[in-house]
């Protein structure tokens, strides 16, 4: 009878094209990447076929199916505990040999299972031809052919998995581990078949014993009468080690590996020269060179940085020009008070502030999505092995560390796939301190502001290379002080390069805009409304003068200075009684405007400022010899009237911040300034260091709303302007800020997993405490030696 649902566990070796594989037969999307160890979590996905509903689960990417990784034991758990209808391993066919190691270890849980030979372009391409009808016969499992990058094959794949799912049968695969351990085996199946559970096959149970494999020492031991065979097989365990003067796991691992190596030179054959093992060995000699390698890398990020800056800056702008033309929209149609100022400068501004950064986000992401999907990732992780030994960790424990650069969650639970539970806490606890994307508006906006633009990919760059520094060092006190023992071996399989596929690209790039464009519609949304109402409320203050009557005041000053120097000796009442004059006046005003605008993104003293100032002397030059008489007292006119809006601006600026200080964020702020003061920082920064707590991006809208309260523009470049124009900023004070927010305590989805992945609240807030008190440290330290440099 057939199954109207048929689940289909997918299993195989990290880099095999697993995850290509399991989007293709899903439309699942996930990120691909070209290291081991991205797959960390149980996937799911349903495809439609020959009227079956086929449910895929994406079983992390393992090696064997050991207790040592948690991901192994996912895996090994999935197929035991919930009984799939069928095994889908998927094997790369350019590195069949170690794939069938796995391959191996899954037909011994005899489960029904098909064999998907993925990448078999790759492995024509090296000269290998596997005769896959030979494979099918000496497993006893179908084998169907895939080239998953171009999603061929997968109908085949997906017939092979229902035929299969149908005849239910599974033919008995067995590995011979030797005479003498095989009659060890068949005692201990005698003492097992009475006692544990059917679901568990005995003969596999009898060899993870022989393995002193935990789990499963502990599963049989909780079975009446399995303490008294756990007992019996230890003696067993010492017996056969006496005999054959080994280990019995590596015994037992070296009987796989010998099957695996037989059963691949039985099924390939070599054709021709391996092109594709030349090409990646020549790269790799540069690449990974013992001195080029450590530089190479750093290039490469350094290179990453400038693009993300320098090609990032075109479409922030235009959404910069977007937000801004939104909230003067939405305004125009809403009457003044607390709705329109929460629509305009808490949500638009706010949450608007923050979407200005996608694109840079986006592009960080697509470089980093080039860089694993073609490979250099894995090599970046052997090179920085030498610095990680330092740290008494390895290469491993770097991938988690690259996963960081792009979010802190995934590098956290990155770390289950190190077999060490000393590596995986360390590396737990250091993962923060690498620089993850949400971080990066923060960095766009103070660089923007308070560096040049020629500077900035360096000045970023720096902040990430102080990351890497500063989870090297807590590494290195963390191994040492906290999970002191042995450095485990560093193994890693280094993948053939690939070219990457625009859709895997494009896919990546995708979810990383979805995730940071839902977080603004959520997190960040819900905050900038907390902030705008904590900066708005009380909003009825005492303030330290009649600030409307300070601002009349400069507005009649205003109307008697222009009646006395221009009405009267022009002998007019106001500016419009001469229309020469207003419209040399509103000429004066527009070529000012216009220079404004077109030098507002240019460096003082450059070339190109020069010539826009250039233009706009000639254009007064030209204004004046048309109107000669006129044009000293449109000038003068011009001038008074830029003083009376300087007077103005200055008394709203100082009338926002009394109300600000006297708001709830001012007092919250003011009640941390203590702590924050020897940092460089003032109250205002304290209050976006506090709700950068729930994310980092929120920083950023904390920071737009504070500062554009009571004003009209609520784009980037305003708020970079605000900042400029704030005493207490200057490029030492950015700079030390953006080190505050590198390094301070992760943000609330990070803290949460940390708490998952540890199954310790002490560990969750030690990771923020800690990172905290690291940040401020660091902070001083390069505030006061940029005080002491003259910066």
């Amino acid at each position: 009878m057939e199954k109207a649902n048929v689940t289909v566990a997918l299993a195989g070796n990290p880099n095999c094209g697993k995850t290509t594989i399991f989007n293709n037969i899903t439309g699942s999307r996930q990120h691909i990447g070209n290291y081991p160890g991205v797959t960390v979590e149980r996937r799911e996905g349903v495809r439609r076929f020959l009227d079956r509903d086929l449910v895929i689960v994406d079983l992390p990417g393992t090696y064997s199916l050991t207790a040592h990784a948690l991901d192994e034991v996912v895996a090994r758990n999935v197929i035991i505990d919930e009984k799939p209808d069928i095994i889908l391993n998927v094997v790369d066919a350019s590195n069949l040999e170690r794939n069938l190691y796995l391959t191996a270890q899954l037909l011994e849980l005899e489960r029904p299972m098909v064999l998907g030979l993925n990448m078999t372009d790759v492995a024509q391409s090296m000269g290998l031809e596997i005769q896959d009808q030979v494979l099918s016969e000496k497993l006893g499992v179908t084998v169907a052919r895939t080239i998953g990058n171009r999603n061929q094959g997968t109908e085949d794949l997906l017939k092979a998995v229902v035929d299969t799912a149908d005849v239910k049968q599974v033919r008995k695969f067995t590995i011979h581990y030797g005479t003498q351990i095989e009659e060890k085996i068949s005692q201990i199946i005698t003492a097992l078949e009475p006692i544990v559970d059917a679901k568990y096959p005995v003969r596999w149970l009898a060899v993870k014993l022989l393995e002193n494999d935990e789990d499963i020492v502990n599963i049989v031991s909780s079975v009446s009468g399995g303490v008294a065979v756990c007992s019996s097989v230890k003696q067993i365990r010492e017996e056969l080690k006496g005999v054959l003067g080994d280990d019995l796991e590596m015994i037992i691992a070296e009987q796989r590996y010998r099957f695996a190596g037989e059963l691949y030179r039985t099924v390939t054959k070599v054709k021709g020269s391996n092109q594709l093992a030349s090409f990646s060995d020549k790269i790799d000699k540069i690449l990974t060179h013992r001195l080029l390698g450590l530089p190479i890398f750093f290039g490469v990020m350094w290179l990453l940085f400038n693009f993300v800056f320098w090609v990032g800056g075109y479409p922030q702008g235009w959404i910069e020009n977007g937000t801004a033309w939104l909230g003067q929209a939405v305004g125009s149609h809403m009457a003044d008070g607390d709705l329109k100022a929460l629509i305009q400068d808490g949500i638009i501004g706010g949450v608007g502030g923050v979407i200005t950064f996608l694109p840079n986000i986006l592009l960080l992401f697509l470089g980093i999505a080039l860089l694993e999907d073609t490979g250099y990732m894995t090599r970046a992780a052997f090179v920085m092995d030498r610095v990680m030994r330092g740290v008494g960790l390895h290469g491993k424990s770097f991938i988690p560390l690259l996963l960081g650069f792009g979010c802190g969650v995934p590098a956290i639970m990155g770390a289950r796939t190190l077999e060490n539970p000393r590596d995986r806490m360390v590396t737990i606890l250091i993962s923060p301190l690498m620089s993850c994307s949400a971080r990066l508006p923060v960095y766009t906006l103070l660089i923007g502001a308070f560096f040049a633009k020629d500077y900035a990919g360096t000045v970023l760059f720096s902040i990430y290379i102080l990351g890497i520094v500063l989870a090297v060092v807590m590494g290195v006190i963390f191994r040492k002080y906290l999970f002191a023992g042995e450095r485990e071996p560093f193994v890693m399989e280094m993948p053939p390069y690939h070219m990457p596929t625009l859709k895997g690209v494009a896919v990546h790039m995708w979810e990383r805009s979805v995730l940071y464009l839902k977080k603004a519609g959520t997190i960040i949304l819900a905050v900038s409304i907390i902030i705008w109402f904590l900066s708005n409320y009380p909003s009825e203050v005492p303030y330290s003068k009649d600030f409307d009557q300070a601002k009349t005041q400069v507005e009649e000053q205003f109307e008697a200075q222009i009646a006395e120097t221009i009405y009267q000796p022009l002998g007019i009442e106001k500016l419009e009684d001469n229309q020469d004059l207003a419209d040399a006046v509103q000429k004066i005003e527009d070529v000012e405007k216009q220079t404004e605008e077109a030098t507002a993104e240019l460096e003082e003293g450059s070339p190109e400022m020069e010539a826009q100032q250039q233009e706009k002397e000639a254009k007064l030059a030209e204004l004046e010899a048309q109107v000669p008489d006129l044009y000293p007292v449109a000038k003068q006119y011009y001038e008074f009237g830029q003083q009376k809006q300087e007077e103005l601006d200055k008394l709203d600026k100082e009338q926002t911040g009394e109300k600000l200080a006297q708001s709830y964020a001012g007092q919250l702020g003011k009640a941390i300034e203590p702590v924050i003061k020897p940092l460089g920082f003032d109250w205002k920064i304290g209050v976006g260091l506090v709700a950068g707590f729930a994310a980092k991006e929120v920083v950023v809208s904390t920071m737009g709303t504070i500062y554009s309260v009571g004003g009209d523009d609520k784009d980037a470049g305003a708020l970079q302007d605000a900042l400029q124009a704030d005493p207490t900023f200057n490029p030492l004070v950015a700079y030390a800020l953006m080190v505050f927010v590198l390094i301070y305590t992760p943000c609330i989805a990070a803290l949460s997993v940390i708490k998952r992945e540890t199954n310790s609240w002490k560990w969750m807030i030690f990771s923020a405490v800690y990172s905290t008190v690291l940040a401020w440290v660091v902070t001083f330290a390069v505030y006061h030696i940029g005080l002491m440099l003259g910066y």
